[in-house]
C-alpha cells in the first residue's frame, strides 16, 4: 500500500510541479530559501537517482539498436536546438529569454521521457538508450549548440557549460551506475524512494527559480507559454515525421518522437544559473518547458496507448522506467 502511494505521488509529478510554481508566484517567500548551492545539488541528486537505475546491461543495449539509437540521438540534438533558436527569433524574445529557450532546447532528453514511453507502450529499451546516450554526451552537444545559436545574444563560455554538465549531470549518473554495480542490494532498497526524492527535488528547484523571478515570469507568461508549447509540439511532431520518412516502424517513430520532444529542464535551470549570471531571465523558459512538456507528453501517451501498434511488441516491454523518471524533464 505504501509503495503504491509512492507510485501515485510520482506519476502526479506534473501536478506537483504546477502547484509548486503557482505557490512560488503567489507567495515567493515560500521557496525563496531554496537558492545558491541547493539548486545544483538538487539536480545532482536527481541525476544520481537516474544512474542508480542503470546497469551494465543498459550500456550493452546501446550496441543492439545502432540505427534507431543514432536516429533518436541526432534528431534530438538537431530538431530541438534549431526549433528553440527559430522560435526565439520569431517571437522576438528578449536576449535572456531567448538564451534560456535555446539552452533548454539544447539539453538532453529528460528521464521523464522514459515514463511517457512506458505509458505510451512505445519501445522503452530504446527510450532508455537514447536518454542515456544524450545525457552522457551532453557535455559536448549542449555547449556546441549554445555557442552556435546563442552566441549572437550573449557571450557563451562553451568550456564552462561543458564542465558544469560534467559536474552536475554526467558525474552523478556514472557514480550511480558504479554504485548499482558494486552495491546492488543497497541500491535496490534505495530505489524504492528514488522517484519521490526526484520529484521533491525538482519541485523545490522549480519553486526556487520561480520565486526569485516571480515578476519576470508573470510579465512574460504569455510569450513563454507559447514558445514552450510550440517548442515541444515541434519536437514531438518532427521527431515522429522524420522517423517515418526514413521508414522506421511506427513503434520506433513513437519512441523517437517522445525522446526528441522531452528535455531535461532541471539541467537547463542549473546551467543557466551557473553560466549566464548576467542573464537572470535565462532560467525562466525551462520552468514553462518543464510543465508543458509533461502535459503534452502525457496527452500524447494516452492517445497512443489507446491505439497500440499491432504489428510488433515493444522491444523494451519488460524494461521498467528509470527510477528517477519523474525528473524534469
Amino acid at each position: 500500500m505504501f509503495q503504491r502511494s509512492l507510485q501515485v505521488f510520482t506519476r502526479l509529478y506534473p501536478v506537483w510541479l504546477v502547484l509548486g510554481a503557482s505557490l512560488a508566484l503567489w507567495r515567493p517567500a515560500t521557496f525563496a530559501w531554496f537558492t545558491g548551492p541547493l539548486i545544483p545539488w538538487s539536480l545532482m541528486i536527481v541525476m544520481l537517482g537516474m544512474g542508480l537505475t542503470l546497469t551494465v546491461e543498459d550500456f550493452r543495449r546501446l550496441f543492439r539498436m545502432p540505427g534507431a539509437l543514432a536516429l533518436g540521438f541526432l534528431a534530438h540534438y538537431s530538431i530541438m536546438p534549431l526549433a528553440g533558436w527559430a522560435l526565439g527569433r520569431m517571437l522576438n524574445l528578449d536576449s535572456g529569454l531567448a538564451v534560456g529557450l535555446i539552452l533548454v532546447a539544447s539539453c538532453p532528453s529528460g528521464t521523464a521521457s522514459n515514463v511517457i514511453s512506458f505509458l505510451a507502450r512505445a519501445d522503452v529499451a530504446l527510450a532508455v538508450a537514447v536518454t542515456l546516450t544524450s545525457t552522457l554526451l551532453a557535455f559536448v552537444m549542449t555547449p556546441i549548440w549554445c555557442q552556435a545559436l546563442a552566441g549572437h545574444y550573449v557571450p557563451v563560455d562553451a568550456w564552462g557549460i561543458s564542465l558544469s554538465t560534467l559536474q552536475v549531470v554526467v558525474a552523478p549518473v556514472l557514480i550511480g551506475v558504479f554504485c548499482n554495480w558494486r552495491f546492488p542490494r543497497a541500491v535496490a532498497h534505495a530505489q524504492r524512494y528514488g522517484p519521490v526524492v526526484s520529484v521533491v527535488s525538482l519541485v523545490l528547484l522549480t519553486g526556487g527559480i520561480v520565486s526569485a523571478n516571480a515578476a519576470a515570469v508573470l510579465a512574460n507568461a504569455g510569450r513563454l507559454t507559447l514558445a514552450a508549447f510550440l517548442l515541444h509540439v515541434l519536437g514531438f511532431g518532427l521527431g515522429y515525421v522524420v522517423a517515418r520518412v526514413l521508414r522506421y516502424p511506427a513503434l520506433t517513430a513513437r519512441t523517437v518522437s517522445i525522446e526528441v520532444g522531452m528535455q531535461n529542464g532541471g539541467m537547463a535551470i542549473v546551467l543557466a544559473r551557473k553560466n549566464f549570471p548576467l542573464e537572470p531571465l535565462a532560467t525562466v523558459p525551462a520552468v514553462f518547458s518543464s510543465v508543458l512538456q509533461n502535459i503534452i507528453g502525457g496527452l500524447l501517451a494516452a492517445y497512443w496507448r489507446a491505439r497500440p501498434v499491432k504489428s510488433a511488441e515493444p522491444h523494451g516491454a519488460a524494461v521498467a522506467p528509470l527510477a528517477g523518471s519523474a525528473e524534469a524533464s
